[in-house]
């Protein structure tokens, strides 16, 4: 089944690294302000219910998307993140714009995760419309905040080894 038809949200706290000690940076772009706050509170109670402690989230804002990248670069200067999550909604428009937003955040990402050996979590939503971003943002198919949550914890965990 594709995710497209289900959600991906459910986790069991069980199976989660317990995460008391760890620090998170969390980047959130303003552009679509009403889909990225709720990408951000997914990730927020994800990492709070996982025992990570309120005053070890690290967040800011940045404009848009594209800018995740460079706000994901200043977070990576405190060493003491173990994550970087990066929150984000672009949406198709009638121009080439999409593809290149998404292409830029996603290498920009990757290498930072290569040049930092840290995590950096792709959390931003890439859809062809409002309502499919709403659906996966606390919508009929979860909330990809609490993906990216999860994804967090699980790769923290791995590189801390």
């Amino acid at each position: 089944m594709s995710s497209a038809h289900q959600s991906l949200s459910a986790f069991n706290l069980e199976e989660i690294p317990n995460a008391e000690s760890y620090r998170f940076g969390i980047v959130v772009a303003e552009w679509n302000h009403e889909i990225t706050e709720a990408l951000l509170t997914g990730v927020k109670d994800t990492l709070l219910k996982a025992g990570v402690k309120a005053e070890n989230l690290i967040q800011f804002f940045v404009p848009g998307s594209f800018e995740l990248t460079a706000g994901a670069a200043l977070l990576a200067k405190d060493e003491s993140m173990d994550a970087i999550i990066c929150l984000g909604c672009v949406i198709q428009g009638e121009t080439r714009h999409f593809d290149f937003i998404c292409h830029a955040v996603s290498q920009g990402l990757t290498q930072l995760t290569i040049k930092h050996c840290r995590p950096f979590i792709f959390g931003v939503l890439t859809t062809d419309n409002q309502e499919q971003a709403v659906d996966r943002s606390g919508g009929k198919y979860g909330n990809k905040g609490i993906e990216a949550g999860i994804t967090a914890l699980k790769m923290a965990a791995l590189f801390r080894g």
